[in-house]
C-alpha cells in the first residue's frame, strides 16, 4: 500500500521447511510484491550446506555452529563449475544447477529502480540462529537502502535537504528498561538539523517542546546524542506527552501522513481480571494502546465497554503477558462475532445519522473519535456498501482522516 522497498530474508533454512519455490509464491501471494532471488539455498534442514549467490558466483558454505567464525566463501566461475560437486557433493550440486536454471527462467533479473518504487523485494536465505546469511543481509542493506525520501505532509511535501528541522513520532514503547518505568517515543528525522536541548514546536499540543537526552539505540545499548539529521531515529523521554503520528518542528503546522490504523480481523471484549488492580490494569491498557500493541474501541454511549482489534492473535497474547509483567494487572478477553470492520464517513449528514442510528448495534468508536462499522464477513460488508451508496467505507484510518 505504501510502495515501501522491503528486502526479504528466508530464515531457518537450517531446519526442515517448505520448498523454496513455494515460498517465494507465498511472498508474491500475501505482500502482493515481485520477488527477485538474489542467493538460492543449497539444501535445507540436515542437508543444508549453504547459499549459492546468483550475482556474484559464490558459494556461502554453511558449518554449523560456526556463529562466531566467519562465514567461508568459494568462488566458482558459474553455475557449471566442478568445484560444485567437490563442495557440497554431486546430487545437491545437480539440484542448484537445475533449481538455478528454473528461476532464472523465471523471474527476470533484479533492477534497483523497481525495488526503489517498491515493486520487487530481493529475496536472501540463511539460519540468523547460526549467525548464517545475515552478513550478506547486511551488506546488500548498506548498497540497497535508499536515502531519506521527500514526506508527504497534509500541507505540503517537505524535502529531507530544507535547512528547518522537521520529523514525526512513529513508535511509542513503554517499560523499555523494566527498572526505570522509562517511556520512549522514537522521532524520525524528515529534514533539517536536530540539536540536544534546542527549543521545537510540538503541532498537535500546541506548545514548545524540549528534550535534554536524547537517544541512539544499538541493540540494547543507548547513548545521549547531540544531534540527528535526516533518516536519523531519535529517541526521546516521553511523560504522555506524544501521541504516534505527533509532528516536531521549528514553528511550521506540519501533519505527516503515512501513519495509519489498520483494520483489526479479530475483535474480544476486554474486561479487568482483577478488581483490586484496576489503576493498573487501566494504566496498563492506556499505555499499550497508545503504543499500537493494540486498538482500543468503544461503545457510542458506554465508554466502560472496550473492545480490543486486533490483526492477529499474538497481539492479544503480549497485550495479556505486558499487563501482568509489566504493571501487575491481568485482563480476560470474550469473543466478539465480527471478523472485520471499516471505517466510515459522509458528506451527507442526514444520510450518516441515519446510518448511525440503525446500525448503532454494529459501530464501535477509535480512540480519536470515528466510527468504525462491524462485519461478521467481507460479503456482508460489501452488501452494505451496495445498500448504503452516501456512505464511504475506509480500511484504514489514515483515508477517513484525510477526507475529513
Amino acid at each position: 500500500m505504501r510502495s515501501t522497498p522491503i528486502i526479504t530474508f528466508m530464515n531457518k533454512l537450517d531446519r526442515e521447511g517448505k520448498e523454496p519455490l513455494e515460498l517465494l509464491d507465498e511472498v508474491e501471494r500475501e505482500l502482493a510484491v515481485q520477488v527477485r532471488p538474489l542467493t538460492w539455498p543449497i539444501g535445507q534442514g540436515q542437508s543444508f550446506k549453504g547459499v549459492y549467490s546468483l550475482t556474484e558466483n559464490n558459494l556461502y558454505l554453511f558449518k554449523p555452529g560456526q556463529v562466531e567464525k566467519p562465514t567461508e566463501v568459494v568462488s566458482v566461475q558459474d553455475i557449471n563449475d566442478p568445484r560444485l560437486e567437490a563442495e557440497v557433493g554431486d546430487w545437491l550440486a545437480k539440484k542448484l544447477r537445475e533449481d538455478v536454471a528454473l528461476i532464472r527462467s523465471i523471474y527476470p533479473q533484479f533492477e534497483l529502480e523497481e525495488y526503489m518504487a517498491g515493486l520487487v523485494t530481493p529475496v536472501f536465505f540463511g539460519s540468523a540462529l547460526n549467525n548464517f546469511g545475515v552478513r550478506e543481509l547486511l551488506d546488500n542493506l548498506v548498497k540497497l537502502a535508499p536515502i531519506p525520501q521527500p514526506k508527504h505532509a497534509a500541507e505540503r511535501t517537505v524535502l529531507p535537504e530544507e535547512p528547518k528541522f522537521s520529523g514525526f513520532i512513529f513508535k511509542i514503547h513503554a517499560n523499555l528498561d523494566p527498572k526505570h518505568r522509562d517511556r520512549v517515543a522514537f522521532l524520525r528525522i524528515c529534514s533539517g538539523h536536530f540539536e540536544r536541548n534546542r527549543q521545537y514546536w510540538h503541532v498537535r499540543g500546541g506548545k514548545p517542546f524540549r528534550t535534554a537526552n536524547p537517544t541512539a539505540f544499538m541493540a540494547q545499548n543507548r547513548d545521549i546524542i547531540d544531534e540527528a539529521w535526516p533518516g536519523d531515529i531519535v529517541g526521546i523521554h516521553d511523560t504522555g506527552t506524544f501521541k504516534i503520528g505527533d509532528t516536531l518542528t521549528e514553528g511550521e503546522d506540519l501533519h505527516f501522513q503515512g501513519i495509519p490504523s489498520f483494520a483489526p480481523q479479530i475483535f474480544r471484549t476486554i474486561t479487568n481480571g482483577d478488581p483490586m488492580k484496576a489503576k493498573q490494569y487501566h494504566k496498563g491498557l492506556d499505555q499499550l494502546a497508545e503504543e499500537g500493541v493494540v486498538q482500543v474501541f468503544t461503545k457510542p454511549h458506554n465508554q466502560n465497554t472496550r473492545v480490543l482489534g486486533v490483526v492477529g492473535q499474538l497481539q492479544l497474547d503480549v497485550l495479556q503477558y505486558r499487563l501482568e509483567h509489566e504493571y501487575g494487572a491481568s485482563c480476560r478477553y470474550e469473543p466478539v462475532e465480527y471478523t472485520l470492520c471499516n471505517w466510515f464517513a459522509s458528506d451527507d449528514k442526514k444520510a450518516l445519522q441515519s446510518f448511525l442510528d440503525r446500525y448503532a448495534h454494529k459501530i464501535l468508536m477509535d480512540v480519536r473519535g470515528n466510527p468504525i462499522f462491524l462485519a461478521e464477513n467481507p460479503w456482508l460488508l460489501g452488501r452494505m456498501k451496495t445498500d448504503n451508496p452516501a456512505i464511504r467505507f475506509y480500511p484504514t484510518s489514515e483515508m477517513v482522516e484525510s477526507r475529513a
